[in-house]
């Protein structure tokens, strides 16, 4: 009976969306190891099930898709620092109120999440995604600085086991590689090829 209520407990179920949101975030920025796609897909299913069994308010769950409007607004327009703070304030007020209200209460005027929780989720979660989407559209504005065509022949060594992908350091650099075959961790490897910013590489064979 315990367990029962703490995993249908609202602020358990809202905590692991978030989490799981975030973290199936950093897989899609940082992809190769494998272990963030685990997580955050187990993370997902279990708070799926959650909000499977939980009474949710739709005209909250369209508030928070609502607060995305201005929140993009804040990161992708060219606008005055005072207009981005201000729509970066809409969007955290509609998290804070539709996470709050999120599911249904005991009465209809009594959210399900705590305030307070709701407060400091929404506000750390968008702050982390703000830093996220500026850092990418800064990096896709830049053009790049390493000719990768410079880089094949060169040699480095493993990070991850690369199955399609994973990272390497080539040349004192992180990089994500390719293979057609599978290659273990800490395997001697060469560049053999690019694929856009991707690195194609082939096991070094030790055998004489």
């Amino acid at each position: 009976m315990f367990i029962n209520e703490l995993l249908l407990n609202p602020n358990l179920a809202y905590l692991l969306l978030v989490v799981g949101g975030m973290v199936a975030l950093l897989a899609i920025i940082s992809p190769g190891t494998g272990l963030l796609e685990i997580g955050a897909l187990f993370i997902l299913i279990l708070a799926a099930w959650q909000v499977y069994q939980l009474p949710i308010n739709l005209w909250a769950l369209v508030l928070l898709l609502l607060g995305l409007v201005p929140f993009i607004l804040a990161v992708r327009m060219s606008l005055q620092r005072k207009l981005q703070v201000g729509f970066l304030v809409v969007a955290i007020l509609a998290f804070v109120l539709g996470s709050s209200f999120l599911f249904r209460g005991e009465q209809w005027w009594r959210p399900a999440i705590n305030p307070i929780l709701a407060t400091l989720v929404s506000i750390a979660s968008a702050g982390f995604l703000w830093v996220a989407a500026v850092k990418s559209l800064e990096a896709g504005s830049k053009s790049p600085s390493h000719n990768l065509g410079s880089l094949i022949g060169a040699t480095g060594e493993t990070r991850t086991p690369i199955k399609d992908e994973g990272s390497a350091q080539i040349e004192g650099e992180l990089w994500t590689v390719r293979s057609d075959k599978p290659i273990p961790a800490n395997t001697k490897v060469r560049v053999v090829g690019r694929d856009g910013f991707i690195l194609v590489v082939e096991a070094i064979s030790t055998s004489k």
